[in-house]
């Protein structure tokens, strides 16, 4: 096993990132693949939920979804290491995608509770493997965070691409089970690379892992039936999500308190960047629910007598990833060189600033057609180009954030803890989507629905373009001086 402590060359990047890029990719096909289809899968005439419960159940799914990384990053922290929750948790969202391919309804809420578990115990290790490549203070750190993310994107245009092909055509076993291949392959990949990975991700006491990891093993299916109940229980997902912010960023305040100065400035830093990662994202998930039901309802959809899919409105975001991922990637590098990168507050407010533009190019448009009631698929694709930039600019460097700010001795902790962020945001985006619900109603017509839409986007320009402009005049204020030389 190499010393896991030595620093790597400076030039290129540590084997094991780009074993982590293909398994992470094929990860987020499944994930990624599921989602295109959900909201659109509940209000089809399988289940003919309307909007309001449509977006509900979506919103207490990702919600679940990024809750559950708590607890996998602490079992992965104390007893099972990061490579074995990686392939526990793989295993049980293959076996959730696949149950998803029965259209019954208890398949349904069966199959996305094994989906939550699993994840619960793949995304937050899988993305502090990838920060232990990298030796304090190393500078590839963020170009390599991109570069994961851009895998990401790769398995999230693939699986938008053809799963939400079968949703125009409304053949859900096909996508959901093409979803679920994805994740399989995920699985090989990340087995097959053990090597790459030089020692990092072990357990902490590989002698107890067969015990351990039937203890945990246990324990998840145990939790299956839970999760399945709250699926369909929005009130006690708003609860539950309450009480785990408010018990989990007391631990996060406590833990700050008892650290040595620098150490706990920084993990205030972490706890202030935490809430504006939330709002960046309980705007930017209008992408599974308001945002793809706007694009079906009042987006001119039709190419010359051949109509683009209406879930394909999601392929946009990973295709502008993997065009512009690469070139963040050597803008931040390149910046760095020259001691001119933005601090990572700055990002969090650029980032939440174009996104708050995004959405107003809608407005804009909207105001042009209201005898249509159609906008231009252009301008879509305009909204979702302001999103990708804004998120090049926060999500990546949010991960790389955790693995920099963090004690070491907790960092699976606080990588469970940044998901809680876009926990809390998926159901507040679910609220936010509901306050659309109306135009669902049966009958109205495009331009009785795109006023009730732009109402609402105008309002989340509003919040997001001011909560950018507060973060960055707080970054200038105290909290870069708090991050201590870290950027």
């Amino acid at each position: 096993m190499s010393d896991a402590s030595a620093v790597p060359p400076r030039e290129g990047h540590p084997p094991g990132l780009y074993m982590l890029f293909f398994a992470e990719m094929w990860e987020r096909f499944c994930f990624y693949g599921m989602r295109a289809l959900l909201t659109l899968y509940m209000v089809s005439e399988v289940f003919s939920y309307d909007d309001a419960q449509a977006t509900a159940v979506y919103g207490s799914y990702n919600a679940l979804i990024y809750l559950t990384p708590i607890a996998g990053g602490i079992l992965a922290d104390r007893l099972l290491g990061y490579r074995w929750a990686i392939l526990l948790g793989g295993l049980l969202m293959a076996v959730g995608q696949f149950t998803l391919v029965v259209q019954q309804e208890f398949y349904f809420y069966a199959g996305m509770a094994f989906m939550v578990v699993g994840n619960g115990m793949f995304k937050p290790n899988i993305s502090t493997l990838v920060g232990r490549l990298y030796p304090d203070g190393d500078p590839r750190r963020d170009a390599g965070f991109t570069i994961f993310y851009i895998g990401i994107n790769v398995g999230a245009f693939l699986s938008t691409l053809v799963c939400g092909y079968f949703a125009k055509s409304e053949d859900w076993t096909v996508g959901f089970g093409i979803a679920g291949v994805g994740m399989l392959l995920g699985l090989v990949t990340f087995g097959l690379g053990r090597a790459r990975l030089e020692g990092h991700g072990e357990p902490p006491a590989p002698e107890k892992l067969p015990a351990n990891l039937t203890k945990v093993l246990v324990g998840s299916l145990a939790l299956v039936p839970l999760v399945y109940l709250l699926l369909s229980e929005d009130a006690a997902v708003r609860w539950l999500l309450g009480v785990a912010v408010v018990v989990v960023l007391g631990i996060l305040i406590i833990t700050a308190i008892r650290e040595e100065r620098v150490m706990r400035e920084r993990m205030f830093v972490l706890i202030v960047l935490w809430f504006f990662h939330m709002m960046f994202w309980m705007f930017f998930e209008q992408a599974g629910t308001s945002l793809t039901l706007f694009t079906k309802r009042n987006i001119d959809l039709d190419l010359g007598g051949w109509m683009f899919p209406a879930a394909w409105g999601q392929f946009f975001n990973p295709l502008f990833i993997l065009v512009f991922g690469a070139l963040f990637t050597m803008l931040w590098a390149n910046l760095g060189r020259k001691g001119r990168d933005p601090s990572i507050p700055t990002k969090f407010g650029l980032a939440l600033v174009q996104l708050g533009l995004g959405f107003y190019v809608l407005v804009w448009a909207a105001s042009g057609v209201e005898d249509s009631g159609l906008v231009s698929i252009l301008i879509l694709i305009f909204c979702y180009l302001l999103h990708t930039t804004g998120e090049l600019c926060i999500s990546p460097v949010g991960l790389s954030a955790v693995t920099k700010l963090a004690p070491k001795r907790m960092t699976g902790m606080v990588m469970g803890a940044w998901f809680l962020s876009i926990a809390a945001a998926h159901k507040v985006a679910a609220m936010i989507a509901g306050e659309t619900g109306a135009a669902g109603a049966e009958g109205m017509t495009p331009q009785e629905t795109l006023p009730i839409y732009t109402d609402v986007f105008w309002q989340i320009t509003l919040y997001a373009v001011g909560a950018g402009v507060l973060i960055i005049i707080l970054g200038q204020l105290f909290l870069k001086r708090w991050l201590h030389g870290v950027n």
